[in-house]
């Protein structure tokens, strides 16, 4: 059966080493998580994906990787420094701090039950840095709270650079940082999160269209591509819309434990991300509303070679959270199955694209020089192919081996005995169904390729 509860993931996440805790010989940092030898080469697959569908795929996006250290008034402008804060409200009675729009019920503290609770009051979200030799200990700039707004300020970059016609993007995936009240759901709501969010810039009497075209893009990537069935995504209108969105919505994952809940954002933003940061803001007819800047030196506007106008294009966003993709993914693919005689394995039946490990190469004896060389060679030959991570399994007992590569998603297990030594076959084993079958050696790039390839 599938994972009951996000528990089941979590401890499999420590056991095989996809997560560990951050920090915890020194008893963990909330919200801030360690990626092990598995998890940084599953966020990898997930990464490349994405930047496959988003960008190699396509002629009309372009790739960034901005800073994670940025300008005070990038974040002053964007509305970010006056306004980016959740609702902090603390128990009298236990310390408790809770985030009161995520509170069970708003009038009753969440882990005691007492209603002595404190107003809300705004708590501000973003990282402030105090930086340069010569500060005073004042903050002067922060650690990006998303990658969006750093895409925005490159927007004529970027455009200067390897110019397109609208309607065209800006993609990146990178570290953000928020201070977040109370952390949550394991890797779900973190302090320090990965995100992939590509900026559609389009003229603004396409904005419609290109809004429900990213829409229906994004949740076909979820279905064909992480392999998410239909049933177990939904896209959710916001109820309220932010200042500055004419349309947004959330595409959202049924989780085991608390239903229904975002993944991916898919925005309408109009113009008020450029025009916030454009200088002459005057010479444009805006139509979101924005604070007046007199700090830039750049006009973030497009130039229509055809018609001769000049305007500040609206932006499409899809923001999605890569370690949320990872969480929802391994929440998908795991399995406890019942293998009768009180035998059971738990397994995460992954696209082979996406496992960390895509083959395992196991020596059944290790005191066998002829085993040992050739089990080497089926690696070297297998690493030759730029696949992804092959593991030598050199460590003894098959049946364990094959249990823990059942645990990790390697999608097949290649083992060597004496009999390959007599007759030049090996045993392949797969994962999903446990089946076994005997090919010659000779055969195994292709047959590892073929199966790690598979959509």
């Amino acid at each position: 059966m599938p994972a009951k509860t996000i528990n089941d993931v979590i401890a499999l996440c420590k056991r095989r080493g996809f997560i560990f805790t951050g920090s915890e010989i020194y008893g963990g940092l909330g919200g801030a998580y360690d990626y092990g030898p598995y998890g940084v080469e599953m966020m990898k697959n997930i990464r490349n994906a994405w930047w496959n569908a988003m960008i190699y795929s396509r002629n009309d996006i372009e790739g960034l990787d901005a800073s994670l250290i940025t300008n005070r008034l990038m974040w002053k402008y964007s509305g970010h420094e006056g306004s980016f804060s959740d609702p902090l409200v603390e128990c009298k009675k236990c310390g408790a701090r809770m985030r009161q729009d995520k509170m069970k019920d708003p009038t009753k503290c969440d882990n005691c039950g007492s209603t002595d609770i404190t107003e809300p009051r705004a708590y501000q979200l973003m990282m402030g840095l105090s930086i340069g030799a010569t500060n005073d200990g004042e903050i002067n700039a922060y650690l990006r709270p998303e990658t969006a707004t750093t895409t925005y300020v490159n927007f004529k970059n970027v455009l200067d650079a390897k110019p397109h016609k609208l309607p065209f993007g800006i993609a990146q995936i990178g570290k953000s940082f928020r201070n977040e009240i109370s952390p949550r759901g394991f890797v779900f709501r973190m302090r320090e999160f990965e995100q992939a969010e590509m900026q559609y810039f389009v003229n603004p009497s396409e904005d419609e269209k290109y809004f429900e075209y990213w829409k229906k893009q994004r949740i076909d990537w979820w279905e064909k591509v992480l392999g998410i069935p239909a049933n177990k995504l939904r896209f959710q209108p916001h109820e309220k819309l932010a200042h500055y969105a004419k349309a947004a919505g959330d595409i959202e994952y049924d989780f085991p434990d608390g239903g229904f809940d975002e993944v991916e954002g898919i925005h309408n933003r109009q113009d008020f991300d450029l025009g916030s940061h454009t200088k002459s803001q005057n010479e444009f007819k805006l139509s979101a509303k924005v604070m007046e800047n007199k700090d830039s030196t750049i006009k973030l506007s497009y130039s229509d070679a055809q018609t001769g106008e000049n305007f500040i294009p609206y932006v499409i966003e899809t923001a999605m959270g890569v370690n949320r993709a990872m969480l929802v993914a391994m929440l998908e693919a795991y399995e406890d199955e019942d293998l009768g005689d009180g035998k059971t394995r738990t397994v995460l039946k992954l696209k082979p694209w996406l496992s960390p490990v895509k083959a395992a190469v196991i020596p059944l004896v290790r005191n066998v020089p002829e085993i040992v060389d050739l089990s080497n060679k089926i690696v070297d030959d297998l690493r030759r192919l730029g696949i992804g991570k092959i593991e030598l399994e050199n460590s003894g007992n098959i049946g364990k081996n094959y249990r823990r590569h059942d645990e990790i998603g390697t999608p097949v297990c290649i083992t060597i005995d004496h009999q390959t030594l007599e007759d030049g076959t090996v045993t392949l084993r797969y994962r999903d169904t446990m089946e076994q079958e005997r090919v010659k050696s000779d055969e195994i790039v292709k047959r590892v390729l073929d199966i790690v390839t598979q959509k």
